[in-house]
């Protein structure tokens, strides 16, 4: 069974993120969307809501799960008995920041990385964007999935 770990903060799950997911299921078995818990971090959307928007998003997705985790993600693809580490690149400095933690994943468990490129249309969305624009009363719901939605 091909498995496989797409870490990351989701705060929130933006429209690249969900291509990634989309763009991989025919490529695993089985997805976990895992959220890292970062204590020195401060975001906007609590856990719950982070894992509920990723949750509903890929509702009628039974090969995708989500969870919460702390530590590295080596050690949770080693509990979930996942071989491979999900990730997306926006760009050359992502490649570049991805490249190394990559390698010290093999080193240090030998589970592989498996990149993929975002979507031109979706190339330059990150959280952080999401998040300013929120942040500053924008229209948000371009960048983010249906299930990201605020109450207003």
């Amino acid at each position: 069974m091909r498995k496989a770990i797409f870490p990351g903060s989701f705060d929130p799950i933006t429209n690249g993120h969900y291509d990634i997911i989309k763009r991989a299921i025919p490529l695993f078995d089985e997805i976990v969307v895992a959220i890292g818990i970062n204590a020195d971090k401060k975001y906007m959307f609590t856990l719950d809501e982070r894992k509920r928007f990723i949750e509903e998003a890929f509702a009628d997705y039974p090969s995708v799960s989500v969870v919460t985790y702390e530590g590295l993600t080596i050690d949770l693809c080693k509990r979930e008995k996942a071989g491979f580490i999900l990730r997306g690149l926006r760009n050359p400095a992502d490649f570049e920041f991805e490249k190394a933690i990559a390698h010290t994943n093999r080193l240090l468990s030998k589970i592989e990385t498996v990149f993929l490129l975002t979507a031109a249309k979706t190339s330059y969305i990150s959280s952080s964007i999401v998040r300013d624009v929120i942040r500053n009363g924008g229209d948000y719901t371009v960048l983010v999935p249906d299930s990201v939605r605020l109450k207003q």
